[in-house]
């Protein structure tokens, strides 16, 4: 399994290291967000504010279509200027993206960074799929990220990520504006934990070394070993019939600290906590708005 997640990379590097060679293109930022229902986004499009209810000028987004472990064709998508509607229920065949009334972080977080980076085009990368767990004894109906799956033909949600970025770096020109473009790797966002936090303690122990090894492996994917990583740290709505709805999230929390305290380019974002919940699992609206602009400055910080 793992020759053949090698291999993989190998082939995802090209593009970058190839663009990286030649500077005579358009330099733009890139930045992966991955995870789980958190990351795709159950924010409502119709509680937008107007500065974010609007299509983005030089931020451009590529979605991978979430799929199902075991199903082929996971991770297709298109570029196009980032706009709302690439929250939960966003879809792709690969030719026409079908928005949702749903957003997550990635509105906010792009706002945020063009005041950072004024005049700096941006492409965000994003695959995330609700209920999925890193370990694959968590995974039940909704899928895992575990590098090492074999199941009956080998497909999960880590092939999927890697389907979606190498069709991302297929599009040479993803602006559209005639010139080949120069991807930057800047950063990581990882939103997810929740499904390794309320299976069994054995699983919520394991995440530490779960998540370090995946996020190593999306880094050696974007061929950069110290590329910032910021992780979003899981909270509880304690909005379930015993109280919490995340049986042992304590571990998992815990690990992501320690992730985030012992990766000397990682960071975690804690405002999670304060945020209020449209149903048990979800934040709601605003929410969604203030976490966005969160990961934008930490990635920020780290990077600079």
């Amino acid at each position: 399994m793992i020759s053949r997640i090698l291999g993989i990379l190998a082939g995802l590097a090209l593009p970058l290291s190839g663009l990286a060679q030649q500077t005579a293109k358009d330099t733009i930022h890139l930045y992966f967000l991955g995870g789980q229902s958190n990351m795709e986004g159950y924010g409502y499009t119709k509680n937008l504010p107007d500065s974010l209810d609007n299509t983005f000028e030089n931020v451009y987004i590529f979605e991978g279509n979430p799929t199902d472990d075991e199903q082929p064709l996971g991770g297709q998508g298109v570029w196009e200027p980032l706009q709302p509607g690439h929250g939960t229920g966003f879809k792709s065949d690969g030719i026409t993206n079908t928005h949702s009334d749903r957003f997550g972080i990635e509105l906010s977080f792009a706002k945020k960074l063009q005041q950072y980076y004024p005049d700096q085009k941006i492409a965000l990368v994003k695959y995330a799929k609700g209920g999925s767990s890193i370990d694959s004894l968590a995974a039940g109906r909704f899928g895992a990220w575990d590098p090492h799956y074999n199941g009956k033909i080998g497909i999960n949600q880590y092939d999927h990520f890697l389907a979606t970025l190498n069709n991302a770096l297929t599009t040479k020109d993803l602006d559209g504006n005639g010139r080949e473009d120069y991807l930057v790797p800047m950063g990581i966002l990882w939103m997810q934990g929740e499904s390794d936090g309320d299976k069994t303690e054995a699983i919520a122990q394991k995440y530490y070394h779960n998540l370090s090894q995946l996020m190593n492996l999306i880094r050696a994917s974007l061929r950069t070993d110290d590329l910032p990583v910021v992780v979003g740290k899981i909270s509880d709505s304690w909005n379930a019939p015993d109280g919490k709805v995340w049986d042992y999230g304590e571990l998992v929390q815990y690990a992501q600290e320690k992730f985030a305290r012992e990766d000397s380019n990682a960071a975690i974002i804690r405002s999670t906590r304060y945020y209020k919940y449209s149903d048990p699992w979800h934040y709601d609206s605003a929410g969604y708005i203030n976490f966005g602009e969160q990961f934008a400055d930490a990635v920020y910080r780290l990077n600079e």
